[in-house]
């Protein structure tokens, strides 16, 4: 042994030992039994009330004894009460509004660190918890009715949370009455609400009921509960319920013959209203009135979907919907097989817009679907003004910007906007350069007409056009690296991507991807797509990643890719949808209403 590194104590006169220790070595010793044992002993002295100090007294009369030094120790309150009120110098301290079995299982917790919890003591448990500012039994009693939701009392919880400052069993009940609000509307705890609460129920734009039929009945029978003293507040529940988004057939059948209603001017001309928003609606469907009776609720996380258009020589043309969350596809509905959709985009977050052609005519159809509307009813729009196939469409707030194609074997620089307030085409700028097969991007409140091909030079182009709507203005901006044309475009967090496409009539599915950003103004290369499409890919955007979609081996075969731009890197994702057919065009939407079903076929507006 080194001896250099040890201490000596060394034996004088009577023998005293000698220790040696190894330099600046400790060790930290912790006894799990000791808490334990404290425990026992405390309980031991509160059982026998040994040296107790102090006696909490309810209103009932029931005494509760004490220490005040471990009482301090564990509450804010008793530390407030026992060091700068009045009470400090008192042992028999009486607590007003007091449970006593609460406050006798609250003084045992301090003293044991443990509690039951159930369903006949967590109220006046959490209440005198609240009192006495014991913030982790508090919490326990929250998530415990947290547990106990269900829609005969969660109503009841939600204004014993409110009463309590409760935030987060107020968020949890306040989601749960809007997710279940047409089971919650049965029971007895929402008959009696108050006026007041009533309306602040329904007037809920993220309520998740899937007809306003069932808001408007449970009002009705919220007013008939109680009729001679309740039907007075009809007109004010009445202007929350948004008897537009009711089906024509309701509408006429339960709604205008309702005694109720008809005995009040105010409620007639809600009736009134919804009846002309129906004509309306048939007529015009992009400018019906904008009020928020007409305005479609949505439930919180409403769920993300992509819609596709796929078109399949001999076996009929399909609209099918993608889920990313559980990465599947559903066939959803069959439309008339004589016209081709080659665009789909999303109008004021309501309004799906297909645009495309059909065979026997070359000018371009537009029409649009209500994505709240639980019938299928394709509203047809104005034609274009220009004979155009193989053109780029833009949707620039709310206008729809028809960009280039061809006409026959001659390529088109000429653009067109739809003035959806209107419901008007007229002509605007053309671009510099002829464009067919040509991506479009939207960004800042720009329009990019992104490489293309030009028929007059058998060539695919890889210069870029930008358009300003406010100056109808076009200018030639930063080409990319590479000629492109039939190639998917995608924006996402400010960057104008071009995916894949035919670089030439040989090279017809690249998976060379590049990137466009404003503030720097070049094209550069990403990572490469991890196969090519034979066919022209569709983007589209869901939560940060871009989802690429179309036909590699066969037509049949739907192949779905996925980028993630903080990774710069693309996943593979396995799907199938079976007879896909040939993708055409794609846009994410909250799932539409009458896409929920395997398959429809669309009978209104094709």
């Amino acid at each position: 042994m080194d001896e250099n590194n040890l201490q000596h104590l060394t034996y004088e006169g009577d023998q005293t030992s000698v220790l040696k220790f190894k330099r600046g070595e400790s060790k930290k010793i912790k006894n799990s039994i000791h808490t334990e044992d404290l425990f026992w002993h405390l309980q031991r002295l509160l059982i026998d009330k040994a040296f107790c100090d102090v006696k909490l007294e309810t209103d009932d009369g029931t005494v509760v004894h004490g220490h005040k030094l471990i009482l301090i120790s564990a509450s804010p309150y008793f530390r407030a009460m026992f060091s700068s009120f009045e009470e400090r110098n008192k042992d028999h301290i009486v607590i007003k509004g007091l449970n006593s079995t609460s406050l006798k299982l609250l003084i045992n917790y301090i003293y044991s660190g443990e509690i039951i919890v159930n369903e006949e003591n967590v109220k006046d448990m959490l209440a005198a918890a609240d009192l006495i500012q014991l913030d982790y039994i508090r919490a326990a009693c929250e998530e415990f009715l947290q547990t106990q939701l269900n829609p005969s009392n969660c109503l009841g919880i939600r204004a014993f949370a409110d009463l309590h400052n409760c935030t987060d069993l107020m968020s949890s009940s306040d989601a749960y009455i809007k997710k279940q609000f047409l089971e919650v509307a049965k029971y007895n705890e929402f008959l009696r609400l108050s006026p007041e609460e009533v309306i602040q129920l329904i007037s809920l734009s993220d309520l998740d009921v899937p007809k306003e039929e069932y808001v408007f009945e449970s009002v009705m029978n919220w007013v008939r509960h109680e009729l001679g003293c309740r039907k007075q507040f009809l007109p004010d529940l009445m202007e929350h319920v948004r008897l537009p988004l009711t089906s024509k057939p309701y509408l006429l059948n339960n709604v205008v013959e309702e005694p109720l209603l008809n005995n009040c001017h105010k409620c007639k001309n809600y009736v009134l209203e919804a009846i002309q928003f129906h004509t309306i609606k048939s007529q015009k469907i992009m400018t019906i009135p904008k009020t928020i009776r007409s305005k479609p609720r949505r439930s919180v996380g409403l769920q993300k979907v992509i819609l596709m258009f796929t078109y399949s020589p001999g076996k009929g043309n399909f609209i099918s919907w993608y889920d990313p969350t559980n990465n599947l596809c559903r066939i959803a509905l069959k439309i008339n097989e004589e016209r081709i959709i080659n665009h789909l985009d999303l109008i004021a977050d309501q309004f799906v817009l297909a645009i495309g052609y059909s065979f026997l005519r070359s000018i371009p159809f537009i029409k649009i679907l209500d994505i709240f509307s639980r019938e299928c009813s394709w509203v047809s729009m104005v034609n274009t003004l220009v004979y155009r196939q193989g053109f780029g469409i833009g949707v620039l707030n709310n206008n729809i910007y028809v960009i280039g194609g061809k006409n026959g074997n001659i390529s088109l620089n000429s653009v067109e906007v739809f003035d959806v307030n209107l419901e008007e085409w007229r002509m605007v700028s053309s671009m510099a350069i002829k464009r067919c097969d040509v991506g479009v991007g939207i960004l800042n409140n720009l329009l990019y007409a992104v490489g293309g091909f030009d028929i007059s030079t058998s060539e695919e182009l890889n210069s870029v056009e930008c358009y300003d709507p406010s100056l109808d203005e076009w200018k030639l901006v930063a080409p990319m690296s590479k000629r492109r044309s039939s190639f998917g475009i995608g924006v996402l967090d400010g960057v104008i991507y071009a995916v894949g496409g035919a670089d030439t009539l040989e090279d017809c599915n690249s998976v060379s991807v590049e990137a466009y950003r404003p503030s720097v103004g070049v094209w550069t290369p990403v990572a490469d797509m991890l196969s090519g499409y034979k066919s022209w890919p569709v983007t589209t955007v869901i939560d940060g990643l871009m989802y690429v979609i179309g036909n590699t081996d066969s037509i049949d075969m739907l192949t779905i890719q996925v980028y993630n731009p903080k990774t710069n890197a693309w996943k593979l994702m396995n799907t199938t949808l079976n007879d896909a057919g040939l993708i055409m065009a794609a846009v994410t939407s909250d799932r539409p209403l009458c896409f929920k079903t395997k398959l429809h076929k669309c009978s209104h507006g094709w």
